[in-house]
């Protein structure tokens, strides 16, 4: 099933049939455990509305209280990419290190309100001139702790100003418009299956100018590992984001430009498309 944010409604869709109830909110409604077996008791009492396709014409963020945070060098490429980047400022050996460490990365990356939606526009930072999107899965974990739900997530980075010096890292990921989710809340009745497919193409103008894909199942760490460490010393009244990393990166030749639209695909998920503004 999934699940969609507007202005004022939260829309269900589940076997091709669309369900709403203006009882629900977004930060009750998808904070429960065993959120699957919960959203099928919820539609039960519920008439499907065919109208509501329209709603889902003027999508919002899907997010209200949850905080976005991500995971670093969860993939083989992605460590790769950061030794190389930081290896003038003397940097690259600690990404080798965290790679094969016991505890991950794990770093705050966006509040609500500095985050955007598919449809919305996504930033490069002014004082940076190497710059990237970073096309991840993204969990949604409940208070509780359990991963009940999946998004897409673009990781935007300034790949220039994380390299210069590591201790730099919040200032090249996380200002406005620098993480985009959606375009909706997916809930399987299963786990996600490592064979799912994350897909990435850059547009410029009529010209695509980069596209790419792994299978989550090239990542080092395991969903589970990454939920424990981020609930280990916090708590997270409406749950939480947490993007997964990622194993897509563009060759170092490659910078977004205005202009640019990003479009990231994941199996049963969906498409993330934004565009890069200013």
């Amino acid at each position: 099933m999934h699940i969609f944010k507007t202005n004022h409604k939260v829309i269900v869709k589940y076997a091709g049939l669309l369900y709403s109830s203006p009882d629900w909110s977004w930060d009750s409604f998808i904070n429960r455990e065993v959120l699957h077996r919960e959203v099928l008791n919820d539609i039960q009492s519920i008439t499907a509305d065919s109208l509501l396709a329209h709603d889902l014409e003027q999508l919002c963020t899907p997010i209200a209280n949850q905080e976005i945070w991500a995971s670093g060098v969860t993939y083989m490429r992605s460590k790769d990419a950061r030794m190389e980047e930081s290896k003038d400022a003397g940097g690259g050996d600690f990404y080798a290190r965290v790679y094969s460490a016991k505890r991950p990365e794990l770093f705050f990356k966006s509040s609500a309100y500095r985050a955007v939606g598919s449809g919305g526009t996504v930033r490069i930072r002014k004082d940076s001139e190497w710059n990237v999107p970073e096309p991840e899965l993204v969990l949604f974990i409940c208070s509780a702790g359990t991963i009940e739900g999946y998004m897409i997530g673009n990781d935007m980075s300034s790949r220039d100003i994380e390299g210069e010096n590591p201790l730099y890292l919040p200032q090249a990921k996380s200002y406005d418009g620098a993480a985009a989710v959606g375009p909706c809340l997916y809930v399987p009745a299963t786990p996600i299956s490592p064979d799912t497919e994350i897909q990435i193409e850059i547009w410029r103008g009529d010209v695509k100018v980069f596209v790419d894909a792994i299978l989550i199942s090239r990542m080092k760490r395991t969903h589970k590992e990454l939920a424990h460490y981020l609930f280990m010393e916090m708590s997270f009244p409406a749950g939480v984001y947490l993007m997964t990393g990622t194993g897509i990166v563009p060759p170092d030749s490659f910078t977004l430009n205005y202009g640019d639209v990003i479009h990231i695909t994941i199996s049963n998920i969906g498409t993330l498309t934004n565009q890069v503004g200013k």
